[in-house]
């Protein structure tokens, strides 16, 4: 499966490069492993009583700690989240590469360390089973943060791509789970130095520890001068430790002295922080002793994937939505193209839709996965996605982003029209951007499955057939109303429900907009039938789906109706035609059926979904009557936190892309609502978060 799924990746590093890059640390000292694996255990048993225990590792070698860390987590009452922060982005299959060579090389007998050597062999053989998981999840060579999650949400891994230092700054300390002990590997330690310390002592808990092997000097002296104990793997082994009392081992490694001085620089850099962005991410959550349910409304993806992410933190939720049966709405077509956005800059939005889209997919095959057992399934295929200019104009803009960037090979590789053709199994004589882990989902069966794996992990109550018409904010949370009940109180309520956003009075000034989209399905048969990949042009064309394409999709603004029309329907065959003009296939498309589905989707302008607390746009123009256009009042809305409504969230406003942005935007509220490390950036956050229309002008001074 993994070879399959890599065919079209273009690998440019060769095995040398790769561990020039990734040493392999096991293999400096025949007795690592098993010193390893007795300081992990410990770490883990001295922290048992967290139901969240947060680890952060520097570096990644060949995935050997990171597994390990995996597999001493065997508490399954507690879950595990473990960030890992490595300069080199590194693709799954290279990742592969050095995890197979690493194998090989811990079966090699050593005369003098048998024992060790026996020991370190079967502990990879332990281990290769979730190498094997975690490769198939398909990590990719691209900046940033990616959140994989495994067993039910009891192992959360967040690889960290990029400048160690800038990806350490760049993610804010979360008081309620920070980071309680940190992993060094040893190649990087000549890499670090105090400002990258700093960094991670302001994601750390006050008490955090930190290990490494064979450190120098120097390199104790630096950790401690950021407040963390110290330890050397080197100093443990099985013989020495593995009968040792736990509780002598936590007071070694968690109840050192702690320097005042030092422990308020870290709460320095903390508001730091928590003052250079307009926005607060630990805003609205719970004290960790209050467990009532959440309440979300809406029934669509955005709403189904934020009840399953905070099903696998053990949360439950209650769900209302007005139609008889979920995905009725912009989630109810047979099929959506799941790809990323890509811009020239590769910004914010750009990084944003990668890590998203990896995420997405990820989901797409774990609920698969567990089909079996909730006994429903998700159509889809990963064939790919193929992009191509319809005008002059697109094509400038295809070849700008094709040229601006070195993009992973598994993101986008650019095709002649050669290659285009196939891929596509059909002639498009064109040339393109091909999208290899890309391709189509059934959102509304993708909707159904997560609801139905939520069901089984905790508490989620169903809410069919139920029209919310007014929510209100009691001094005791918030109450929803119908037209004959009145459900509540709930500390914390989520708006996820698309089209209806912006129905209520806290959320009608949203600066968000309705498109309708027709999208028109027509027979597979012929030449079309053929086609093996999903096309993007001026409009998209999926392979077919039980005798089916999809072909769309219009986009209107501000809808006065959702009847079908004629009109849209001749204008999505007439992008094909532009798109693709003189293809014999075209005369294959049949629209004689008028057979269409319309529905809604919410847009920004800035493309980037909403997500975070619901601003209170009264107070916003309040305070604005008495700060504005002037330096004092720029500094004012610098200072103060954006006004909210308490308890009050937005999930919504995903666009044509809600396949893609959906999951990751759910499972960052769902981190957001617990209280947890959220897997994105600030300056991400920023752009999320549902206040940014506002306080984009008011941080600038000026008017609204």
């Amino acid at each position: 499966m993994i070879a399959e799924l890599d065919k079209p990746c273009q690998i440019k590093r060769d095995y040398q490069q790769l561990i020039n890059l990734y040493p392999a640390t096991a293999h400096t000292d025949a007795h690592y492993a098993s010193k390893l694996r007795v300081y992990q255990q410990q770490i883990v048993k001295a922290n048992a009583q967290q139901k969240l225990l947060v680890l952060g590792q520097i570096g990644l070698g060949d995935g050997l700690e990171m597994l390990s860390w995996w597999h001493a987590q065997a508490n399954l009452n507690q879950r595990l989240l473990l960030k890992v922060f490595e300069p080199n982005p590194i693709n799954r299959y290279e990742l592969t590469l050095l995890w197979d060579q690493s194998r090989t090389s811990m079966a090699e007998p050593a005369s003098e360390l048998k024992l060790d050597s026996a020991f370190t062999f079967k502990f990879g053989t332990k281990l290769n089973p979730l190498a094997q998981t975690l490769l198939y999840a398909a990590p990719a060579a691209i900046i940033g943060c990616q959140r994989f999650i495994f067993d039910d949400g009891r192992i959360t891994i967040d690889l960290h791509f990029g400048d160690i230092h800038t990806q350490l700054s760049s993610f804010i300390h979360t008081p309620q789970h920070p980071i309680c002990h940190w992993l060094v590997l040893p190649h990087l330690q000549k890499l670090l130095h105090s400002q990258i310390y700093w960094q991670m002592a302001k994601l750390s808990d006050d008490n955090t520890t930190i290990a490494g092997v064979e450190l120098t000097e120097t390199t104790r002296n630096s950790m401690k001068t950021c407040g963390f104990a110290v330890n050397d793997i080197n100093d443990y082994s099985s013989s020495d430790y593995s009968n040792r009392d736990d509780i002598s081992f936590a007071e070694k490694s968690l109840n050192h002295p702690r320097d005042a001085v030092l422990l308020h620089e870290r709460h320095v850099l903390r508001q730091q922080d928590a003052q250079a962005y307009a926005f607060n991410p630990t805003q609205g959550v719970l004290p960790s002793d209050i467990t009532s349910p959440i309440a979300i409304i809406g029934g669509g993806l955005a709403s189904a994937h934020l009840a399953l992410s905070l099903a696998e933190r053990g949360q439950g939720t209650q769900l209302f939505c007005k139609d008889i049966q979920l995905g009725q709405g912009a989630s109810g077509n047979r099929q959506g193209a799941i790809y990323p956005l890509l811009t020239p800059e590769n910004d914010e939005l750009s990084s944003f839709f990668q890590q998203a889209f990896l995420f997405s997919r990820r989901r797409v095959q774990s609920l698969t996965a567990a089909s079996a057992e909730n006994q429903t399934s998700i159509s889809h295929d990963f064939c790919g996605v193929l992009q191509t200019a319809h005008d002059e104009r697109s094509q400038l803009r295809l070849n700008k982003i094709i040229k601006s960037q070195d993009w992973p090979p598994e993101i986008a590789y650019a095709v002649d029209a050669n290659k285009a053709n196939a891929i596509a199994k059909i002639n498009l004589d064109k040339p393109g951007f091909f999208y290899p882990l890309g391709g189509w989902v059934c959102p509304f069966e993708y909707a159904e499955a997560a609801i139905q794996k939520a069901m089984q992990l905790t508490e989620v109550k169903l809410n069919l057939n139920t029209d919310i018409l007014n929510i209100e904010r009691q001094t005791d949370g918030w109450y929803l109303l119908t037209d004959n009940h009145r459900f509540g109180p709930f500390a914390q309520l989520v708006l996820a429900n698309g089209a209806e956003l912006t129905q209520f009075d806290a959320s009608n000034q949203l600066q968000i907009s309705p498109f309708r989209g027709q999208v028109s399905h027509v027979p597979a048969q012929f030449e079309l039938s053929q086609l093996a990949t999903v096309l993007c042009a001026n409009g998209y064309l999926t392979p077919s789906h039980e005798g089916l394409h999809c072909l769309g999709a219009s986009y209107v603004k501000d809808p006065a109706h959702l009847d079908f029309c004629p009109q849209e329907q001749q204008d999505n065959l007439a992008k094909m035609h532009e798109s693709y003009p003189n293809q014999s296939w075209l005369e294959n498309i049949d629209m004689s059926d008028n057979n269409a589905r319309i529905g809604v989707r919410m847009v920004t302008r800035d493309h980037f979904p909403m997500m975070g607390c619901a601003p209170d746009v009264a107070k916003i123009f309040n305070d604005y009557q008495q700060h504005q256009l002037t330096k004092e009042s720029r500094h004012y809305w610098q200072i103060t936190p954006a006004p909210v409504h308490q308890g009050l969230y937005i999930l919504g406003g995903l666009g044509s892309r809600g396949l893609s942005s959906g999951p990751l935007a759910a499972e960052c509220l769902a981190a957001q609502l617990c209280g947890e490390p959220i897997p994105l950036d600030k300056e991400t956050l920023c752009k999320l978060n549902p206040n940014r229309m506002w306080l984009r002008k008011l941080l600038k001074g000026k008017a609204l």
